[in-house]
């Protein structure tokens, strides 16, 4: 940790206590028990926010959740989960590989593939699976917009139905459909609401020196909900924000380069940490704090706000 100005070692230890290093953490292969004795089902899991769809809720090692989990999903090359659905939201971001995702609804499945920073919000109770066909494994970013999430309910298990009609989310032959924003079929429909390109988002230019790309939020380009928003932040060498609170809760998860998250104190003592790829911190609601960064080249942090809604943060320049 990098102490600033004499800081108040209360807030310091408080600020270390919502820090979430990637070189700390282990994954775990055995955090969903349903995908045991199926080989082909095999992902493991790194949690820094909440259980993330795990029974693991009593990890010591993963800060508590609020409205929202997040964790990093680990998969390899031939391996998918089966399709299953929630009764919340579920954001998949692409951080390195290509990931297929398929919804289904009543035996038809649309497919979308994902590359690194597409992002893909799974509708609440529908279907839905993942499946690597590619030749590198994939690491994502999950988060699931609820504190506490319930089981998933499983649709199409390798235990309960065919291997080949689970690998296929429960897709007889002839029924799978690509991805397709102008498809007219129900479920290329749904699904088109719900896929975000990178490439495709626009880049907004804050006053305060950085960009946002907003994935889930009031914006162009992005997906218009009532659950948490996501961004794509952009700091170039030497961005500096000024002081700002949330009424809810966020998280920086640093993907390239490095950043500094500082708190504040209300005697205005300061204390921060610094960032590199996978690390992460969770900011309380009503902390005041900004972001800067102190490296040589730029930065791309992945922030995930507790709410749809307007939660009294103003981006201006230090």
């Amino acid at each position: 940790m990098n102490i600033v100005s004499n800081p108040d070692m209360k807030l310091a230890d408080e600020l270390h206590a919502h820090v979430g290093r990637f070189t700390d953490k282990a994954f775990d292969w055995n955090a969903f028990p349903s995908n045991a004795g199926f080989d082909e089902l095999a992902r493991a899991q790194m949690r820094y926010i909440g259980a993330g769809g795990s029974p693991k809720v009593g990890d010591p090692s993963t800060l508590k959740a609020d409205n929202f989990t997040l964790s990093l999903i680990y998969k390899e090359p031939g391996r998918y989960a089966a399709c299953h659905s929630h009764e919340i939201e579920e954001s998949f971001l692409i951080i390195s590989g290509a990931l297929i995702v398929g919804w289904e609804r009543d035996g038809d499945v649309v497919e979308v593939n994902l590359g690194p920073k597409d992002m893909i919000l799974n509708a609440r109770e529908i279907g839905h699976g993942f499946r690597v066909d590619g030749v590198e494994p994939v690491m994502m970013s999950i988060s699931v917009d609820v504190g506490k999430p319930l089981p998933p309910v499983y649709h199409y298990h390798p235990k309960d139905h065919p291997p080949e009609l689970a690998r296929t989310f429960g897709a007889e032959p002839g029924r799978t459909l690509p991805f397709d924003a102008d498809g007219t079929h129900p479920i290329q429909k749904l699904m088109s609401e719900y896929v975000v390109r990178y490439s495709e988002l626009p880049t907004i230019w804050e006053d305060a020196g950085f960009t946002r790309k907003v994935y889930v939020g009031d914006a162009p380009g992005a997906i218009r909900h009532d659950s948490c928003r996501k961004e794509m932040w952009g700091l170039p060498v030497g961005t500096c924000l000024a002081p700002f609170t949330r009424t809810v809760e966020d998280a920086y998860l640093c993907l390239e380069g490095s950043v500094e998250v500082v708190w504040i104190d209300e005697d205005g003592s300061q204390v921060s940490v610094e960032l590199g790829p996978r690390d992460l911190v969770k900011t309380p609601a009503g902390r005041k704090h900004y972001l800067r960064n102190p490296g040589a080249g730029a930065a791309t942090v992945w922030t995930v706000i507790g709410t749809s809604g307007e939660d009294g943060a103003v981006y201006k320049k230090a």
